[in-house]
């Protein structure tokens, strides 16, 4: 039975109490991760507090990333989700492992010249057609990241071919990449970015810039990407 009674007599806040009281049980476990909180009339019932303070309290608690809601299912304890920082994997790759379905919203999805910052990373003519591939990167319905990529479009099929999936895409030209470096730094969400991603503005993101290659050296993408910094830790082994 979750706990998330009040103090009586206290002077703060009652939503801001249950909001303790939650934060507190999902801490120690009592509360495990990927599990369902109860809805809100049964919350409203543990606690004698109106749907309003507990709309509150929840979504304190969204906001700091401790919790998530899913359209249509109700609101689950987030999932810190570990990427190992020396494997060259796509998000949808990463989310089949975790035996999640991962999906996109497309942005962007055109053919362009690349600009001379583009062109000097991909190492091809300012005159050259690279695919623009901009999409809002899902898993389980959940938005996790905004990935902004630029490839080169003779290693990629026709690109209403592209689906979810650009290493699959990729793959199906037999260009899928080998070899790769990326950067992560720590960064603010802009108001756009905090819209596609449901979380708030400022909340903290990782930016991510990544370049891969063929096994010859020759280089296929440029990417940028926004990561939710609630959801992600990047590990690395170190020997």
């Amino acid at each position: 039975m979750i706990d998330v009674s009040a103090e009586k007599g206290s002077s703060t806040p009652l939503y801001i109490q249950i909001a303790n009281s939650l934060r507190r049980q999902i801490n120690e476990g009592r509360i495990a991760t990927g599990d369902a909180l109860p809805s809100e009339r049964d919350l409203c019932e543990l606690t004698g507090a109106s749907r309003v303070t507990i709309r509150k309290a929840v979504g304190q608690l969204i906001e700091e990333g401790l919790l998530f809601r899913k359209q249509g299912s109700g609101t689950f304890v987030s999932q810190r989700i570990e990427v190992p920082g020396t494997y060259l994997s796509g998000f949808s790759d990463d989310a089949h492992a975790r035996g999640q379905e991962p999906g996109c919203i497309w942005l962007m999805k055109n053919y362009a010249n690349p600009t001379v910052e583009e062109a000097a990373v991909l190492k091809v003519p300012t005159t050259s057609k690279v695919a623009r591939l901009g999409r809002v990167r899902l898993s389980e319905g959940e938005p996790l990241a905004i990935e902004h990529a630029i490839v080169v479009a003779s290693l990629l099929p026709p690109i209403e071919e592209i689906g979810d999936s650009l290493y699959a895409a990729l793959e199906k030209s037999g260009n899928r990449p080998a070899l790769g470096h990326q950067k992560v730094r720590a960064s603010l969400a802009t108001p756009t970015e905090a819209g596609l991603l449901s979380i708030g503005e400022n909340s903290e993101i990782l930016r991510i810039e990544r370049v891969t290659r063929l096994a010859d050296g020759t280089i296929i993408e440029f990417t940028r990407s926004a990561y939710r910094g609630d959801r992600y830790d990047f590990v690395t082994e170190l020997r």
